[in-house]
């Protein structure tokens, strides 16, 4: 069937429908068979794999020639945060602990196959110096840096806080708390205007689960000091923003994050009944980063299934 064009009386083939995918069947529901893994985990011995926009995600040019660091960027959401950066035009380099090598090094080849610099840089959070230098390297490989995303965190689950021993505690604050501190205080002096901090919260700041006392209270932290340094850096014009995901598929619920009662019906409890997988979040990455959000900082943005806040 055509159609008139009716300003250059021309011809054209009807547009063909958009293809609408039913979001509750678009991703693997539960129950999930029971699995565990040593600290921190690898997505590439899930199961299922989560999707991070390996295959699926297109990008057209949004980010041309930006330059990124992200913590967390083997995995999860800074994978699909890395994946949809370099599709969109940027040079990424990710952070990531040493036992996370092969997921890591996915990553790297993806970014390289987007036709962009890939900078992997390995070390432990915990370790201030390794921040510091952290920022350094990945600012000597990219030429600079214009985008900062702060994912990398620490999810232990506990029955109760007696569970919880003092090493534990630290190892979680220093993770969610210092290591952020410590990396944003590096790059600042480098962030030129229009640059954008990016910061992965949870819902667990808004509604904590008993078992994540911890970790729950860092992501509380976490969405404040997103407000507090988008009015601290706004006469800089240095954008602030924060992501809260729901429950999502990644390599945290597999290797201590969940126990195996929660992970066999995790994300079951939302109105699209199923967890969320990272890929669904690469867009919200994107838009925070772009120039083209240059109104918004400050704000906190949810995907959450239906479930919890923002």
């Amino acid at each position: 069937m055509a159609y008139e064009d009716q300003k250059s009386g021309s011809s054209s083939t009807a547009r063909e429908k958009p293809v609408l995918v039913d979001p509750i069947e678009k991703f693997p529901k539960p129950p999930f068979e029971r699995q565990t893994q040593a600290w921190p985990g690898l997505a590439g011995k899930m199961s299922p794999r989560p999707d991070h926009g390996e295959e699926s995600y297109r990008g057209s040019g949004r980010l041309e020639g930006r330059k990124a660091l992200i913590t967390g960027g083997d995995s999860g959401l800074g994978r699909a945060a890395a994946i949809a950066y370099a599709r969109e035009g940027a040079d990424v380099a990710i952070s990531y602990y040493p036992d996370e090598e092969p997921d890591a090094q996915e990553v790297v080849h993806l970014i390289q196959q987007a036709g962009r610099k890939a900078v992997a840089l390995p070390g432990d959070l915990r370790d201030e110096s390794y921040c510091t230098r952290l920022v350094a390297d990945a600012i000597d490989a990219l030429g600079g840096l214009d985008i900062l995303v702060m994912n990398a965190a620490r999810q232990q689950a506990h029955a109760s806080i007696l569970d919880i021993s003092s090493d534990d505690f630290d190892a979680t604050i220093k993770t969610n708390i210092y290591a952020p501190f410590w990396i944003i205080k590096a790059a600042l002096p480098h962030l030129p205007a229009g640059s954008a901090i990016i910061a992965t919260t949870s819902e667990q700041a808004y509604d904590p689960t008993p078992d994540l006392y911890d970790y729950a209270q860092t992501k509380a932290a976490t969405m404040n000091y997103v407000k507090s340094l988008a009015k601290q850096l706004a006469d800089r014009g240095i954008l602030v923003n924060g992501v809260a995901p729901g429950p999502i598929w990644t390599p945290l619920q597999v290797s201590g994050g969940a126990s195996m009662e929660k992970l066999e019906q995790f994300g079951g409890d939302t109105p699209l009944k199923r967890p969320g997988q990272p890929v669904e979040l690469a867009g919200l990455y994107v838009r925070l980063a772009e120039s083209e959000g240059s109104y918004t900082t400050g704000n906190i943005f949810g995907a959450g299934g239906g479930k919890g806040q923002p």
